[in-house]
């Protein structure tokens, strides 16, 4: 039976996913790329994931940094997820940056953000699994986050519960 990598591709297109920024630095600089593989692993010890392409030119650097910073990112980021999920693209240049204590800046207006060190670095088919412990965290804005699906952007719906779920949509009034 042959496997068709192009429609197994498609098929996982099908789980909307989050977007994020991991931020780590290289020879004193900070650098980004755009993942959405995004995940919580453990919330005693608080633990992360992410995973990355190894074929990547920016594998090394994130694989072996002793640490890094995740940032959720909102609808409003679509143009810095872009511009760092190009191939070759790393720079944070005219990005706002916050300082973090363990060096790779966060995004200063992103949803939230997860300052980790490395705990352990996973090899799986063609991609790495960095798992981080997170040694702080911090949200800083309720504005509707970023989603990917079937290829391309996109944003949660603010639609009504389903009916008979509680709940209410964010734009309600209070």
């Amino acid at each position: 039976m042959d496997f068709d990598i192009k429609a197994y591709r498609a098929a996982l297109g099908s789980f909307p996913t989050g977007v994020a920024v991991v931020t780590a630095s290289a020879a004193g600089q900070p650098v980004g790329i755009t993942v959405n593989s995004f995940t919580s692993v453990s919330l005693d010890p608080p633990l992360v994931l992410w995973c990355m392409d190894r074929r990547s030119s920016r594998h090394v650097l994130f694989a072996s940094a002793p640490s890094f910073t995740i940032n959720i990112l909102g609808t409003e980021h679509k143009a810095v997820s872009a511009r760092l999920a190009r191939a070759g693209e790393h720079s944070l240049e005219g990005i706002a940056l916050i300082p973090t204590e363990l060096g790779p800046p966060a995004l200063a207006d992103s949803l939230a953000v997860f300052e980790c060190a490395r705990e352990q670095v996973v090899e799986a088919g063609d991609h790495t699994i960095l798992i981080g412990r997170v040694l702080r965290f911090s949200r800083h804005s309720k504005s509707a986050p970023l989603v990917y699906f079937s290829g391309k952007y996109s944003a949660l719906a603010q639609g009504k519960p389903p009916e008979g779920v509680g709940g209410r949509r964010v734009t309600d009034e209070s």
